[in-house]
């Protein structure tokens, strides 16, 4: 591993004969937090943009029992094509009834939530989820969210880098903008029955815990309906390296998405190898420990970053870069694509698999380093 910035403070961003102490104004804490960008390894050149946003820079939308907070391509410019949401629910507290112009891609971080969906076809389903869990719900399909006993927090990946939180079509809104004696009209009843309709948005509120599972899914229909908005990425186990694991989750285990994901976890000191995505961007959500990524692009373009839990990173697609574990914990990366089914190219099999005197010849290697690669599928490595 290559000299760091030593984690004292204050820092000074020097390396050899590189540099020189700060005589300014300094934000030391924030310093520490990015070493690789307040003193770039020299391998960095060039001017790739910034592709790290913490969710604690965020606005947070503080509502009664929960909140939301977004970033989208006005927060970090170098998302092009996806959009994360952090949101918490405490118990009982209710994403109200409404829809999205984007598809809604979910992964649950913490305690439990229960999703109801109904669409085109009116199949009515309901499904509990727990840590580990995701759910894809398509464009323009209604749903709701709610926490159960323990309340919960996720995150929501749109394929759309202009999506906002605050654009989302509510049953609250939708019904206070139609006309009252439309609405009379609709469902049959004197406008008197809807006065109590309310005048602005919910978005997040409180009610009661639900009732258990069973007993809400037969109030709805007494066959029960397949999930096929819902899986339980938790029951699946991951594959595990010397270093670490990591789990696939694409359209080839669950048909209904149309976002994958590749979920990591690292041990101090592991690298999820070099390599790249030819078809699709890259949106990272770290959940546990530190690491850093370098991303290279064509004309000697190359830049490090740092993250920890609650840091939001992207990669577009092609440019190559690792994620390595920089922390003394275990360290977990949600990493989401834009396509439904996950692909990567390993730089290692890549030169594995290439005629050994091509490589050679190219890249000045000798027979240590020949006879070391491999042609197996390993992208966690010690």
């Amino acid at each position: 591993m290559q000299e760091r910035v030593p984690n004292t403070s204050p820092p000074e961003p020097i390396e050899g004969k590189r540099g020189a102490t700060v005589a300014g104004p300094r934000n030391v804490e924030l310093e520490l937090m990015a070493p690789d960008l307040f003193a770039p390894p020299p391998t960095d050149s060039g001017s790739l943009p910034n592709m790290h946003f913490p969710f604690a820079f965020a606005h947070n939308r503080l509502e009664e029992g929960g909140w939301a907070r977004e970033i989208t391509a006005r927060e970090l410019p170098a998302l092009t094509s996806m959009a994360i949401v952090n949101m918490r629910l405490g118990p009982g507290v209710v994403r109200e009834l409404h829809w999205h112009k984007e598809a809604e891609w979910a992964y649950i971080t913490a305690g439990k939530a229960r999703l109801t969906v109904v669409d085109a076809d009116r199949h009515a389903y309901v499904d509990d989820l727990e840590p580990g869990d995701v759910w894809l719900i398509p464009s323009g399909v209604p749903h709701s969210i709610q926490g159960l006993e323990e309340g919960t927090e996720f995150v929501l990946v749109f394929d759309d880098a202009q999506f906002s939180e605050n654009q989302t079509l509510l049953i609250t809104e939708f019904l206070a903008h139609m006309p009252r004696e439309v609405v009379s009209k609709n469902f049959g009843l004197p406008e008197a029955d809807f006065d109590s309709l309310p005048k602005h948005q919910k978005y997040i509120f409180p009610l009661p815990v639900p009732p258990p599972l069973d007993v809400v899914r037969k109030q709805l229909t007494e066959v029960p309906a397949p999930q096929p908005y819902v899986f339980h990425a938790s029951k699946v186990p991951a594959t595990k390296f010397d270093g670490g694991s990591t789990k696939i989750i694409d359209a080839r285990h669950f048909p209904e998405t149309t976002l994958s994901a590749l979920i990591i976890d690292l041990e101090p000191g592991a690298l999820r190898e070099i390599h790249w995505h030819p078809d699709a961007d890259e949106l990272q959500y770290y959940t546990k420990g530190k690491g850093r990524m370098t991303v290279f692009d064509a004309t000697s373009n190359a830049r490090t970053f740092d993250f920890q839990a609650g840091d939001v990173g992207c990669v577009p697609k092609t440019l190559g870069h690792y994620i390595e574990n920089t922390g003394n914990e275990p360290l977990q990366v949600i990493n989401v694509f834009n396509s439904k089914d996950y692909r990567d190219i390993s730089l290692n099999q890549w030169m594995a698999l290439t005629p050994p005197e091509m490589v050679k010849g190219t890249l000045n290697l000798n027979e240590k380093v020949m006879g070391a690669l491999r042609r197996s599928y390993q992208p966690v490595v010690k």
